[in-house]
């Protein structure tokens, strides 16, 4: 066992393709290509940098030589500056021309940036995937009546299906969000100290056309079309607030999601795959505990409130740029990310397994169905000839005693058996079971149901095909 903190995201919830992109190989190799594209579009706008100079640091792009760079950093106390050295030890002929210009929020920023719209684009997979898999579990079980409820007190029947819609419609909007921020990406660019490129006028000799044509050219050959237009030495880090808010939607939906089949495990209507071999609880080896809902809403917790601290940063910036955004930041933007990446894990293995148990949901409608049909029976005996007045006064007080079997009793629900043995009603028990078929309590559900993930969501699974099939693996 390892003696010293780690973090738990990596160690059991995150997947290690998410690791991959917050990993310290990751950014420096992301510098490491700023770098080079800088070079790049400044020669081609006339600067005296040879084909070999940057043939040089292309090939040397990957292989980092991480011991120089520590121990020059143990030297200045700067991380960029001492990777710029690293790579002109590598680099002898290109030395002179790494980094031209440049602050170290030029690679430190967008390198920021690349690396949260490479973790959005695996977000918005994982979020296309789980939306398939709702849409399975969603039509298969399109007309399958349930019990309803608001304020989780029962309700109007709704479906199995309907219920499951609701879920994916959270995760849709989500998905909204994420496409957007990913089809208005762009980068810092090449601004300068202050983000005036200053330093840029000045190695361009005041050629304006220049030094903006230098900010496309970067963001062209790092396979961007848009950068910010205007910076002070960062990126505004109200754009980290816009990305973690799409993060906290995300966690939204899933704690609600989790909530709903926590509830439904204890009513035994539907539950969270259980593994042969997993043990419920430690003390009572029946217990099916709904562990993963329940870390799912764990760590959605965490996301919802780690959002504070980008919104704190970005409303606490002071002028052009204060340096207390970056240890916030450097732990605060990954850290979520980590997060969500496990909460769509698990949301995708929880509803790739789910178990319906379609008898308790018959049996758990049907102990409040009578109540709820007593509409429909009073429309037809009324139709049938019957006083409406009287059969209303009738129905309320054959609920209330029905009531009170059920509650003070503790026996079923004997409320059609007393409105059939009632002459007022004319109705025989055949007659009334005819009215109370649960699909007709269930309004549109079906054809809601039916509706949403055509018009909604197939059109996006047949957009990103290609980013189907992805399955998750849960550590523990």
């Amino acid at each position: 066992m390892n003696e010293y903190y780690q973090s738990p995201l990596s160690q059991r919830y995150a997947s290690k393709e998410m690791q991959a992109l917050f990993s310290n190989d990751k950014k420096f190799r992301t510098w490491r290509r700023l770098w080079i594209a800088l070079a790049q579009a400044e020669q081609e706008l006339g600067l005296d940098i040879t084909d070999e100079q940057i043939d040089e640091m292309i090939a040397h792009k990957d292989d980092i030589n991480y011991d120089v760079a520590q121990a020059r950093e143990k030297v200045v106390r700067h991380d960029v500056m001492s990777h710029v050295y690293a790579y002109g030890v590598q680099c002898p002929k290109a030395k002179g021309i790494i980094h031209l210009g440049a602050t170290s929020c030029y690679v430190g920023d967008n390198t920021d940036l690349i690396i949260m719209h490479e973790a959005l684009e695996l977000v918005q997979k994982k979020v296309i995937n789980v939306l398939a898999q709702l849409k399975d579990f969603a039509l298969e079980y399109k007309d399958m009546p349930c019990l309803a409820f608001t304020h989780f007190q029962p309700a109007q029947p709704t479906t199995i299906g309907k219920r499951a819609s609701l879920w994916a419609q959270d995760l849709y909007l989500d998905y909204l969000e994420i496409e957007h921020l990913l089809k208005n990406k762009r980068l810092l660019g090449c601004k300068g100290t202050t983000g005036t490129q200053a330093s840029f006028m000045e190695l361009f000799n005041g050629d304006t056309d220049k030094v903006k044509a230098l900010d496309q050219k970067i963001c062209e050959k790092m396979g961007y079309e848009h950068y910010f237009p205007v910076s002070g030495q960062t990126y505004t880090r109200k754009y980290d607030t816009q990305v973690l808010s799409a993060l906290v939607g995300i966690a939204q939906s899933a704690s609600k999601f989790s909530n709903d089949i926590r509830m439904l495990q204890h009513m035994k209507e539907v539950e969270e795959p259980f593994e042969k071999t997993q043990i419920g609880s430690s003390a009572m080896a029946y217990k099916r505990n709904p562990m993963r809902s329940e870390r799912m809403d764990s760590l959605a917790r965490y996301v919802i409130c780690d959002s504070l601290n980008p919104a704190i940063t970005a409303s606490t910036q002071w002028f052009e740029r204060t340096l207390d955004d970056s240890a916030n930041k450097r732990i605060s933007i990954a850290e979520a990310f980590l997060a969500i990446d496990g909460i769509l894990d698990l949301y995708l293995n929880i509803s790739s397994g789910l178990v319906v148990y379609p008898k308790v949901v018959e049996a758990d409608l049907q102990k409040e169905l009578p109540f709820m049909a007593t509409e429909n029976i009073l429309m037809d005996a009324v139709k049938a000839g019957g006083d409406r007045q009287e059969l209303h006064e009738a129905i309320r007080q054959h609920s209330m005693a029905a009531g009170n079997v059920v509650k003070k009793e503790g026996r079923p629900n004997d409320l059609i058996d007393r409105i059939a043995a009632d002459p007022r009603f004319g109705m025989t028990k055949e007659q009334i079971e005819a009215i109370m078929k649960p699909i007709n309590f269930v309004g549109r559900s079906v054809q809601q149901t039916e509706e949403f993930f055509a018009d909604y969501i197939d059109p996006i699974l047949e957009a990103h095909k290609k980013d189907l099939g992805v399955k998750a693996e849960i550590n523990v």
